[in-house]
């Protein structure tokens, strides 16, 4: 039996415990730097295979290695992360987290779960390929500075050092049974903006005895947006988006101070930074120039991440040969952030989408949402075609 047959035959047989697996983890969630259960769990999974798993880097990172034959001829990393959301679900499945307030609303569950399966396929036929899989089980994809960004500070990309990188996510925008790839830039880099805008404050029938910090606030705000539309190169995809805006004043009276909350979003490291120092100049001389005082602060998030054109050419071939060329889609640029970008500034990296939607059981719903899920057959073709992946690209 060739060896895909050989992995979609195990992806088969080991797709119930996967699913075992997702719900466990789907009902014991834990935020992100807190994933001490998840991490034993993980941990222990992979001893039971026979593996010996490193345990504690980044806190609650698991790394494992499975050596084929020749093991240092080549490394592939194979990521999943762990970590949940403070979120309250509002699914009625028996798998509903037990965590109150904390869910599993981005698919991390779904993704801890299928590197398993991957694992298990991978060690049941480390001796029908050459080379090393570096299974790398993540904290903390969902809260800066990323666990990515602290793995790396702590070596998990040396001894052995992998060649390349790859990272499923699931997609509820995408059919059960599809996959997507997209080459060069695809995620945008993540940097929050906190501002403080200091008026003086008072009765609103007054305004000439005051300093007024919401008219202030407002002009800052759209007066940025003025940077993305005429400081940014067209071609150069960015979003700033403001979403609090806290003037604890009343109908008649102007408050002291407004503090405003956004985000900023881009594709080019360089316009990153640029894009902020503008930011942070305008509102600061905006603010001085009607008399109040902008305290500007930037935390910094995730950089874009951008799959190694050359890589993702040849893991949407293998991945056409083993799903089927009508099961291969396209995906479009997008917004959100990953810390998977972290990876991808270092080492030649491919991100790619598994399809979780299936209309016609309901399952619809978007990731960081209270009632996202997933279609569960997603778990069989995860595994196997990771698995597939990782030998394929081993073999080259």
């Amino acid at each position: 039996m060739s060896i895909d047959l050989k992995i979609k035959q195990l992806a088969k047989d080991y797709a119930a415990e996967v699913v075992a697996n997702r719900r466990y983890l789907h009902t014991n969630p834990e935020l992100s730097f807190q994933e001490y259960n998840t991490a034993k769990f993980v941990a222990q999974k992979l001893k039971d295979m026979g593996l010996t798993p490193q345990e504690g880097i980044a806190n609650t990172g698991v790394v494992a290695l499975i050596e084929g034959r020749n093991p240092s001829s080549k490394v592939i990393g194979l990521r999943a992360d762990m970590d949940a959301l403070p979120i309250f679900e509002k699914n009625d499945v028996p798998y509903k987290s037990q965590n109150e307030g904390v869910m599993h609303a981005c698919g991390h569950d779904a993704h801890t779960s299928s590197l398993l399966g991957t694992a298990k396929i991978l060690y049941q036929l480390k001796n029908e390929f050459e080379g090393t899989v570096k299974l790398v089980f993540q904290p903390a994809e969902e809260k800066a500075p990323g666990g990515a960004s602290i793995m790396i500070k702590e070596g998990v990309l040396e001894n052995p050092s992998p060649a390349s990188m790859l990272g499923q996510h699931v997609a509820p925008n995408v059919p059960v049974g599809k996959i997507g790839f997209r080459e060069g830039m695809y995620m945008a880099s993540t940097d929050e903006i906190y501002m403080t805008i200091k008026g003086k404050g008072g009765h609103g029938a007054m305004p000439d005895q005051l300093i007024d910090p919401v008219l202030i606030a407002s002009h800052v705000i759209v007066s940025l947006q003025q940077i993305i539309s005429r400081n940014r190169k067209p071609a150069n995809p960015s979003v700033l988006s403001f979403g609090r805006f806290i003037a604890d004043g009343v109908t008649n009276v102007i408050p002291n101070e407004v503090t405003i909350q956004g985000t900023f979003r881009c594709m080019d490291e360089e316009w990153r930074e640029d894009g902020l120092r503008r930011m942070k100049k305008m509102a600061e001389g905006i603010t001085e120039a009607m008399g109040g005082v902008c305290e500007f602060e930037i935390v910094k998030g995730y950089p874009f991440l951008k799959n190694h054109p050359e890589l993702t050419r040849r893991i949407k071939a293998e991945a056409t040969a083993y799903m089927g060329a009508e099961n291969i889609i396209d995906l479009d640029l997008w917004m959100a952030g990953e810390d998977f970008a972290f990876y991808s500034q270092v080492v030649d990296s491919c991100f790619y989408r598994l399809g979780t939607r299936n209309e016609a059981r309901g399952i619809v719903s978007g990731v960081h949402t209270p009632t996202f899920d997933i279609d569960e057959a997603a778990l069989e073709i995860g595994p196997g075609l990771m698995s597939w992946l990782a030998v394929r690209e081993l073999a080259m």
